[in-house]
């Protein structure tokens, strides 16, 4: 986040902040203001900066809040609506556990769960933007082959560390105040991927961000690999039962997910099936189990 901040504030905050919250400075004066301050001025006689520098930490909140808020949403209804519209086989929308309204229902869900996730996040962004992360910016910093390594230990830890949360979620004494709203959608559509309370989905998200206060990582490896994890989030609940397919013992995909919510406890993973298997809650997707046959059946009993 500290990347995306700098970015953020080069091109467009700084400006933002100088016209909200100004700070009038003759030429001067502007000499003895702070250096992240001093990056704003202009060569004109009188300089108009903010009166929260860079490093004001309210400043910094509210910066890192509405540029989250942004992200996630931009992410979420691209993707979401990508998927939907391309992969999503509407026919499941007949079946008889999928809900009156349900995809106005998961958007509205996952809306009013954005805020509550971001402010649950800001510590670990301002741990970013402050140096207590192990984020790096040289790609030779720790070797090219830590750099290459640090991928596969970083989606090898999450997944591990999110079976766990996500199983724990399911404990009776945790799931009714917590995940019970994301089982909601028995059969999902992909705009169920974040539709969850707001502990739930921050709990769940908790390795990606543990990840680099344990471990080194370049900072744009990380940024790209917190994206793709909300977009693999979309792309598994889209209903998809597609089986037989070489890697469907090792990738926990879309089949493997619409079991979970069909079932519950069963494939609790998030790529991959190995932790699954070793906790022996692996559920194996097959052609009969898919919930397409259900719904068709049930538009041919209504055409009937």
């Amino acid at each position: 986040m500290d990347f995306v901040l700098d970015i953020a504030d080069s091109y467009l905050l700084d400006k933002v902040w100088a016209n909200v919250l100004p700070l009038h400075l003759d030429a001067p004066a502007a000499a003895n203001i702070s250096t992240s301050a001093a990056t704003a001025l202009t060569n004109a006689t009188t300089t108009v900066v903010s009166a929260w520098p860079r490093d004001y930490i309210p400043r910094q909140l509210i910066s890192v809040s509405v540029l989250t808020l942004l992200g996630i949403n931009l992410l979420y209804f691209t993707t979401a609506w990508a998927s939907y519209q391309w992969i999503f086989d509407h026919d499941i929308m007949n079946h008889p556990k999928f809900l009156k309204n349900q995809v106005r229902k998961e958007i509205m869900c996952s809306l009013k769960a954005f805020p509550g996730m971001t402010l649950l996040t800001l510590p670990w962004f301002m741990g970013h933007i402050h140096g207590y992360s192990k984020l790096y910016d040289g790609l030779d910093t720790y070797g090219y082959a830590w750099l290459i390594c640090s991928v596969p230990l970083f989606l090898l830890f999450t997944d591990f560390c999110i079976y766990w949360v996500h199983r724990l979620e399911h404990h009776p004494a945790l799931y009714k105040h917590c995940h019970k709203l994301h089982h909601k959608w028995i059969i999902p559509s992909p705009f169920s991927s974040h539709a969850f309370h707001p502990m739930d989905g921050y709990l769940q998200s908790v390795p990606y961000h543990l990840f680099v206060f344990l471990f080194p990582m370049h900072r744009l490896t990380f940024l790209g690999l917190f994206g793709f994890v909300n977009f693999w989030s979309i792309l598994i609940h889209d209903s998809d039962m597609i089986v037989g397919h070489p890697l469907e013992s090792i990738i926990n995909g879309p089949a493997h997910h619409t079991l979970h919510h069909m079932y519950f406890t069963v494939n609790y993973g998030q790529y991959f099936t190995w932790a699954d298997r070793v906790g022996n809650s692996y559920k194996q997707p097959e052609a009969y189990m898919d919930p397409l046959i259900e719904a068709r059946a049930a538009m041919k009993a209504k055409a009937q």
